[in-house]
């Protein structure tokens, strides 16, 4: 976790992100580590638990962080923590909280709010269309002899 921390505070100096840090272990090791990068590469997805799981990914040449744990120095959003569960490692530890990083002015609870709300409500306006397309690829993927499911 002090590593996590360090990335983070590092991050500030150098301007490249936000407060933010991670890191990904397997076996008491840190495999792969991740800063915010969302102002340097200009992509709102780079916060530090995506970047430390692309990194981890690459290193274990695998989709999936099969007995690794993630350290994050603050509770992931719910984008990271959608990716989190998507990577399935197998414990989250983390170290200020989302009300910690709200009160510095990184508020999601608006997107936890979102996300439970109907989609004519939410603030994006959000429709579904070609829905029958869209389910013709389903069934070329459930027929599919060389899919790798995950």
């Amino acid at each position: 976790m002090a590593e996590a921390i360090r990335l983070a505070t590092e991050n500030i100096s150098s301007g490249l992100g936000g407060p933010f840090g991670a890191v990904v272990v397997k076996n008491g090791e840190i495999i792969a580590r991740g800063a915010n990068k969302v102002i340097c590469d200009n992509d709102p997805t780079a916060h530090a638990e995506v970047v430390a799981i692309r990194e981890a990914c690459k290193a274990l040449n695998s989709f999936q962080l099969d007995d690794c744990e993630i350290y994050c120095s603050c509770e992931p959003c719910p984008m990271c923590l959608g990716a989190i569960y998507w990577a399935r490692p197998a414990r989250i530890f983390f170290a200020a909280g989302r009300y910690d990083a709200a009160d510095a002015g990184f508020d999601d609870h608006f997107i936890y709010k979102e996300i439970g709300t109907e989609l004519n409500e939410r603030k994006i306006p959000t429709n579904q269309i070609l829905r029958n397309e869209a389910i013709e690829v389903f069934k070329v993927w459930k027929e599919s002899d060389i899919k790798i499911p995950y």
